[in-house]
């Protein structure tokens, strides 16, 4: 059995450091963006959160993908 994945969908996301808890662990928050065409490429995504960094009033600590496929049986 051939499965075929189409990408659906995909999300930037940024995860700030906003600051530490009470406790002095690290409080994170992220910032996404929907609607990333499926076509861009990982260099692109972290070219344009680079790009997007010195603009957030937090720092940014990690750049991620979030992808959505479909799994469909050939």
């Amino acid at each position: 059995m051939a499965v075929t994945n189409t990408r659906m969908d995909s999300r930037l996301q940024l995860v700030l450091a906003v600051g530490q808890d009470e406790d002095g662990n690290m409080v994170y928050k992220t910032k996404s963006f929907n609607n990333i065409k499926v076509e861009a490429t990982d260099e692109q995504l972290y070219q344009t959160a680079a790009a997007l960094a010195p603009l957030q009033q937090h720092i940014m600590e990690e750049v991620a993908r979030d992808n959505r496929s479909i799994l469909t049986e050939e």
